[in-house]
């Protein structure tokens, strides 16, 4: 199992389009990839479920993957979250 902590950085005039950019990009892995939010652990490859979390700029999350490609999919999320403008 792979985590990262990271704070939400994404272009303030994105609304739906992040959700759906981690979904995309998680989907790319084959493990299981979750988005914790304080008590909610969310399934990263769900866009029902992560438009559920409701997250903003400044938001702390913690990305966690379990698979063979875990730590890849942790990276890949982490820094389009971080990143993203």
């Amino acid at each position: 199992m792979a985590s990262r902590n990271v704070v939400v950085n994404l272009a303030k005039d994105a609304e739906a389009r992040p959700v759906a950019m981690v979904v995309q990009i998680a989907s790319q892995f084959e493990s299981r990839v979750f988005i914790v939010d304080k008590n909610k652990k969310i399934n990263a490859k769900s866009i029902m479920g992560m438009m559920s979390l409701n997250f903003g700029n400044g938001t702390e999350l913690t990305i966690e993957a379990d698979g063979n490609d875990a730590q890849a999919a942790v990276d890949a999320v982490a820094e389009y979250i971080e990143n993203a403008k």
